[in-house]
């Protein structure tokens, strides 16, 4: 079997037609993206991502996602002219061969961060997909078998104009039979508080966490932090800048809350690095910016470390939500998956075959083929932007 064409897909949802985009209601504009102070990245004012389709000589088919919430046409690009002339002719089952071969390939280019990074999780993400179509075993069976049938999950961000209309949503999802929240926070110490302490009161026994989306000094994560050892946070998620290593493990040997790191890293050798100084307490990899070959190796690195992983995902759409889902699955260690309500529908907006949720909030992961999900080409093609 042999790779014969390679084939992307810069995806353009605009915020009517995403409904609720992650960017939210108190976005600024800025140059065609949008800001949201005090948090520092940018945003898409709908959904952007790159869906990658690769083919084969025996007709076989498999599709990978890269979270590329801005600018899917870069990660593009660099799949159209750097990664595939490294695939083609080659067996779409030797995924980590190929994956070896990507990433020695960008040891000058970025290597195994930033657009790089993401490009290649789409290209490893289809393979997997293609091999799991080769066997017509699922993603999380080829990497060993899985652990949940069923995903433990959190419910990440509430939204509401004020902290009572947050509860009132939270005391929703409680009805449900959800138990955990995430809340994305970050503006200053006391009103982050007023928010958990509303969020937490809804139940009893509510786990509740906290993303600081990087917006804090030392002194004030620590504050904050302390504050939270008090209520018995869940996890305090993205507390400090994320260059800052020595920061974060300071912050996390003065707190009794875990320190949560992930989403902005690709590889195993940054995982390791904050393992090793024991900087992080949860590891967060993104599937959508590792791909499943990495993501599996970063999970095996946290569980030698004995620290527990629960994979982030935001605005990527389907396909990357279903490769995530596998390899939580296949997590000897997973602690919880992240799910959001609002870019749920969004993301089975492209399946014909719905990634499933229960009321309660756990993922059902696939049992197909490949990442066990099929996708709508007719769908893609309305949001090509070319």
């Amino acid at each position: 079997m042999k790779i014969t064409r390679v084939q992307t897909f810069p995806l353009y949802l605009s915020k009517e037609d995403a409904n609720n985009s992650y960017a939210g209601d108190t976005a600024v504009e800025h140059r065609g993206y949008v800001i949201r102070p005090p948090w520092r990245s940018l945003y898409a004012p709908g959904y952007e991502t790159l869906l990658v389709k690769i083919e084969t000589d025996e007709g076989l088919v498999g599709w990978g996602e890269a979270l590329a919430p801005v600018a899917p046409v870069v990660a593009a690009a660099i799949v159209d002219n750097l990664l595939t002339p490294l695939i083609v002719g080659e067996d779409p089952r030797s995924v980590r061969t190929l994956w070896h071969r990507m990433t020695e390939s960008m040891r000058e280019r970025g290597h195994l961060t930033g657009h790089q990074a993401d490009a290649m999780a789409a290209v490893d993400i289809a393979l997997w997909d293609l091999w799991g179509h080769a066997t017509g075993l699922s993603v999380s069976e080829l990497a060993g078998g899985r652990f949940h049938e069923v995903l433990p999950t959190y419910v990440s961000g509430i939204r509401g104009v004020d902290d009572v209309e947050r509860a009132e949503k939270a005391a929703e999802l409680v009805e449900g039979g959800v138990r955990r929240i995430k809340l994305h926070l970050g503006i200053d110490i006391r009103s982050d508080l007023a928010t958990y302490d509303a969020i937490r009161a809804v139940h009893p026994d509510l786990d509740v966490a906290l993303d600081a989306h990087w917006t804090y000094q030392l002194g004030e994560a620590r504050a904050l932090g302390r504050e939270l050892d008090d209520r018995r946070a869940w996890f305090f998620e993205a507390p400090l800048a994320p260059e800052d290593v020595e920061g974060h493990r300071d912050l996390a040997r003065s707190l009794a809350t875990p320190i949560a790191i992930g989403e902005a890293m690709r590889s195993r050798f940054e995982f390791t690095d904050w393992l090793t100084r024991r900087a992080v307490g949860l590891t967060q990899p993104d599937i959508g910016r590792t791909g499943i070959t990495e993501g599996l190796a970063i999970a095996a690195v946290a569980d030698a470390f004995h620290v527990q992983v629960a994979p982030h995902h935001s605005a990527a759409f389907g396909i990357a939500m279903a490769a995530g889902v596998h390899v939580a699955a296949s997590a000897a260690s997973l602690l919880a998956f992240e799910y959001q309500p609002f870019t749920l529908p969004v993301a089975n907006r492209l399946l014909t075959t719905p990634l499933e949720v229960r009321a309660d909030g756990g993922f059902v992961v696939p049992t197909g083929p490949g990442l066990g999900v099929t996708v709508d080409e007719d769908a893609i093609k309305e949001y090509v932007r070319h």
